[in-house]
């Protein structure tokens, strides 16, 4: 729920990727950590605090027109 476990989660997860698959994510925002994007050629993760993930409520761009999003825990 704070910056610091948003950038330590993306971290982590950068690391992973590199020491399981070999790849070197790129990574944007984790200084700010309020939303990482880790880009690992292949995947795309973000990684965001609650209330920003609220805020842009990205998952609406794979909705088909007449659904609606399913509510948030």
């Amino acid at each position: 729920r704070a910056t610091r476990q948003v950038a330590a989660i993306s971290v982590k997860l950068a690391q992973t990727g590199k020491d399981d698959y070999g790849v070197t994510p790129k990574m944007e925002g984790k200084d700010t950590g309020d939303w990482v994007l880790i880009d690992t050629g292949d995947v795309i993760v973000h990684v965001f605090r609650p209330e920003v993930r609220d805020f842009y409520q990205i998952e609406k761009m794979w909705l088909d027109g007449g659904e609606t999003a399913a509510p948030q825990n």
